[in-house]
């Protein structure tokens, strides 16, 4: 088995900054203009410990901080922590600093520290991206997704590749045991027993937590071992921690150990290996940093929770244009070595194509418009027990289980 020989993946993201001024216009149709302020606002983006580089969810809210700071006028300073331990007395000191209009504070490892800090800065304006501490504060908002709508669908692709590779398992590499990627959890496999409803072809989930998002390495030895199980569809779920298993993918196939397929998440990550990686649920993470920016910018603070999910863009799978716009941003830094950005579009579309049938889209469409409808709606488990109840549950074949409203 190789080991992990493509760190300069790290390079591509943290190159990308020279460009995204311009490029990240082209994502288009999610960002609303607003007035401009009177003064320049300064933020402060906290990202996760992953930090930049992970191809998805911090870069992701990079990218949404870089849009509001060329688009807003606004000013913006970026850090990484560098463990868990450090989260606290770093929020603490800029906190204390008075520094920053909005401290950003990007991923669920943020809410034990903001809940031990904000109410101490009662003037400090806070964004806490993908958690919520559900305490009311004025001080404070909290942007949550709706995971479980992209992971269901993403779960109904992934069965219909499988169905085309004459295979009954998909995997999941996912990081921690937290409550987002307990949603992932619950929308994948809720896709894949949707499409085993609708289609009576039985599909079962291998899921894997990694318990990291920072080792490309375990991302490795977990997807090889999913591949040698039988599963040949898998779902990144781990940040940095996934692209190792898109390297295992793509080294599966190129040794000839069979057909297999990776699908990214957060950002369109097709384009690091197009005949392999066909599909990215997006998870827009850019939207809900710049989001609570404008808030800030425009003077409508609503502290309190949100939720993104279909109906509000903020979750789904990244069409073709979306494929082009990271394709090409991968060009522009000269990281897209074996393709033109036309051939990463064209195979992208060509494998789609070719190991999703008609049936399978049929299917995926169906169940897009009950989910954006509102005429179903997910559960969201608040404890670990609630959460594995609710696992416990699909794999029997009970969806309603998942579901808060409507029932299947």
């Amino acid at each position: 088995m190789k080991s992990i020989a493509r760190t300069t993946l790290i390079l591509v993201l943290v190159a990308i900054v020279v460009i995204a001024g311009v490029a990240v216009v082209m994502l288009g149709g999610f960002y609303q203009g607003g007035t401009q302020p009177s003064k320049e606002v300064k933020v402060l983006v906290l990202f996760d410990v992953g930090g930049r580089g992970d191809l998805s969810f911090n870069d992701m809210a990079w990218l949404g901080a870089e849009k509001a700071k060329n688009e807003l006028n606004v000013k913006v300073d970026y850090t990484t922590p560098r463990s868990v331990a450090d989260m606290e007395n770093i929020l603490r000191s800029y906190s204390e600093s008075g520094e920053y209009d909005l401290i950003v504070l990007v991923g669920f490892l943020w809410t034990d520290p903001l809940n031990k800090t904000a109410d101490n800065y009662p003037n400090q304006k806070y964004a806490l991206i993908d958690a919520s501490t559900f305490v009311n504060r004025n001080n404070e908002v909290d942007i949550l997704f709706r995971e479980q709508e992209v992971g269901a669908l993403v779960g109904v692709l992934a069965s219909g590749m499988a169905k085309s590779l004459n295979a009954n398992k998909v995997g999941a590499v996912a990081g921690m045991s937290i409550p987002p990627l307990w949603r992932f959890h619950i929308g994948y496999l809720f896709g894949i027993k949707y499409f085993e409803l609708k289609t009576g072809y039985n599909v079962s989930l291998l899921w894997q937590y990694t318990n990291t998002f920072t080792d490309p390495q375990v991302g490795y030895n977990t997807a090889w071992q999913m591949l040698q199980q039988g599963a040949p569809v898998l779902y990144g779920l781990a940040g940095y921690t996934h692209v190792g298993m898109m390297d295992a993918v793509v080294d599966w196939n190129k040794n000839q150990m069979g057909k297999a397929f990776a699908i990214g998440q957060d950002a369109s990550q097709e384009w690091y290996a197009p005949e392999y990686i066909p599909l990215s649920g997006a998870k827009r993470v850019d939207v809900a940093v710049y989001t609570a920016i404008k808030m800030v910018v425009e003077n409508k603070w609503e502290p309190g929770i949100k939720a993104l999910g279909l109906a509000e863009s903020g979750v789904g799978i990244w069409d073709l244009e979306g494929v082009r716009t990271f394709a090409e941003w991968a060009r522009d830094v000269g990281k897209l070595k074996d393709y033109t950005v036309d051939e990463v579009v064209s195979i992208v579309n060509q494998t789609r194509t070719q190991y999703i049938d008609s049936s399978t889209w049929a299917v995926y469409n169906e169940l897009y418009q009950k989910i954006a409808s509102g005429e179903i709606a997910f559960k969201d488990p608040v404890s670990v027990d609630e959460y594995n109840s609710i696992i416990d549950a699909l794999i029997n074949g009970n969806l309603n289980a998942a579901l808060f409203k409507g029932s299947i």
